[in-house]
């Protein structure tokens, strides 16, 4: 046994880490993904990516936000979608945003009533399995769209599965959220 005090182990210097990267936006590599993998584990894949890299924060306004362009041209309960964001940001029919935002895979988390002002409306979009949002993407050829949407919101929630609840994942959007 000696008493000789061992000098420190030598680390390579540590590069600093940047955001890692998701490989589930590149389309072809989510269709090779695609071709021999299950849809469930697909899906807990991309939404483990997802919550790695985090919200890109690219275009976090709602009507303007690239990854949503197939949503916003959609009719559904009589109105597209980039119309019922124009009322929301004119505040009016506000008794009706809820159900209108609903059919989309949309939730209103919070906004200002307030006649006048801006709405500071946030929106949470379901990026789950089971989200309303698919087919719409789906029919515009967009597999990878939840790695498209993240990259685009402002912040990214993920709630994990239980034994009696499956994932959920939202991506949030802002509405009026620079004009304040």
């Amino acid at each position: 046994m000696t008493t000789k005090k061992q000098p420190p182990a030598k680390r390579a210097p540590e590069e600093p880490v940047g955001r890692p990267e998701n490989p589930f936006i590149s389309t072809e590599f989510f269709s090779r993904m695609r071709d021999y993998t299950e849809r469930d584990a697909a899906f807990s894949k991309e939404i483990k990516a997802i919550g790695d890299r985090g919200a890109g924060k690219l275009s976090t306004d709602a009507r303007t936000a690239p990854s949503l362009e197939p949503l916003r041209g959609v009719i559904k309960k009589g109105l597209p979608l980039k119309d019922m964001f124009g009322r929301i940001v004119q505040g009016v029919e506000s008794g009706l945003w809820e159900p209108w935002l609903s059919a989309f895979g949309f939730e209103l988390r919070g906004v200002n009533y307030a006649k006048t002002g801006a709405r500071n409306a946030r929106l949470a979009l379901d990026i789950s399995l089971a989200s309303k949002a698919t087919t719409v993407f789906a029919n515009a050829g967009i597999l990878n769209w939840r790695s498209l949407v993240a990259e685009d919101c402002a912040q990214v929630q993920i709630e994990k599965p239980t034994e009696k609840t499956p994932a959920k994942a939202y991506a949030i959007f802002w509405l009026d959220g620079a004009d304040a």
